[in-house]
């Protein structure tokens, strides 16, 4: 830490990071210090539970999760920043309820978010540079054993959803988080209020019984996790509940009332490309592998790769109505390359009695 820093006026500081984050495109910054503790017992038995499934590193890292400053040593806070990703005019129900069409979650229609934020929390660390010298500090967006949610809470941007994901009364939850961890002993804020009350609408909606219960996801079941982080095959009994959701899935976020506040996002990195919120599920299985890279570079799509998007895909066609579109498409890939794409498009084949 610089000798500037070290006599600086943090409480003011504190106020101008927000105000410099706002300006940088977040619509709300927070500061939390480090303890976690109240969460270690839940973290723990929700390992112990198998609900992580097969994200290995959730397991690996353990405790770590809750400990920011063995994550990065000298670690006394975290600020916390959100962004709003819900991109203009894409509707949600409309598309979940024509099955012939393709529901990608719509944090993911537009550019790569980890790519995003990370750019602007760096430009705010150096904006902070500018102001006090050289301090200790680690940007992170989604790219370490960091509990975001948990932290955001602790610094006031909202509460932790029975969904599990951050809600804000003023914002809903369709937006990212961002951390700066740093040794800079700025003034906290306050936590807020849980205001999800009695309701359960997002327990009630998830198509595949993933929240087993208030605040706490088995991931195993969830189709963001299915259709994302697993790298082998779906579970027979869960592709038809998964209907037309070929990437992630937005229903307990559209069941939400919080979400009727939410805000469309204003980032032009977000907005919709190549027609991702309102596609057909053929005119995508089409696609060759070259499309898919070039359609997805700068995605967050682009990460699972092609073999695991045609597998989604593949589900999603298994679900949609019987035409000869939908089963031409399916026996022109009867013999894909890739075994875990045949192994679905079989079973989708199937599905539709041929």
């Amino acid at each position: 830490m610089s000798e500037l820093a070290a006599n600086y006026d943090y409480a003011l500081l504190a106020r101008s990071i927000k105000a410099w984050g706002c300006e940088l495109g977040f619509q709300a910054v927070g500061i939390a210090d480090t303890d976690l503790s109240a969460a270690e017992d839940g973290l723990a038995r929700w390992l112990a539970a198998g609900f992580h499934g097969d994200m290995d590193y959730m397991a690996r890292y353990g405790m770590k999760r809750a400990r920011a400053a063995e994550l990065r040593p000298g670690t006394l806070r975290v600020i916390s920043a959100r962004m709003n990703y819900l991109p203009q005019a894409a509707a949600g129900w409309p598309v979940i309820r024509a099955p012939e069409k393709a529901y990608v979650a719509r944090y993911a229609t537009g550019r790569d978010y980890h790519k995003v934020l990370r750019k602007r929390l760096e430009q705010l660390a150096r904006r902070i540079t500018l102001e006090i010298g050289d301090f200790n500090h680690r940007v992170y967006t989604d790219s370490a054993p960091v509990m975001e949610v948990e932290l955001a809470a602790n610094s006031g941007l909202g509460w932790r959803g029975k969904h599990t994901l951050l809600l804000s009364r003023d914002a809903g939850s369709y937006f990212f988080l961002g951390e700066i961890y740093t040794d800079l002993p700025l003034p906290t804020d306050a936590p807020i209020a849980d205001h999800c009350g009695s309701c359960s609408k997002c327990l009630d909606i998830c198509p595949t019984g993933a929240i087993v219960a208030p605040y706490q996801v088995d991931a195993r079941r969830c189709i963001s996790y299915l259709t994302i982080e697993l790298k082998g095959a779906i579970p027979l009994e869960l592709r038809p509940l998964i209907g037309n959701r070929v990437y992630g899935c937005d229903d307990c976020q559209l069941a939400c009332p919080w979400n009727r506040f939410a805000q469309t996002s204003v980032e032009p990195d977000f907005r919709v490309r190549h027609g991702l919120d309102d596609a057909q599920l053929v005119e995508l299985f089409r696609w060759n592998e070259n499309r898919f890279r070039e359609h997805m570079a700068g995605s967050a799509i682009h990460r699972i790769g092609f073999e695991r998007w045609s597998r989604n895909l593949a589900v999603g066609l298994g679900n949609a109505p019987s035409s000869a579109a939908v089963t031409g498409a399916l026996k022109s890939r009867a013999d894909d390359p890739s075994p875990l794409v045949r192994e679905h498009v079989a079973w989708a084949l199937q599905r539709h009695d041929v």
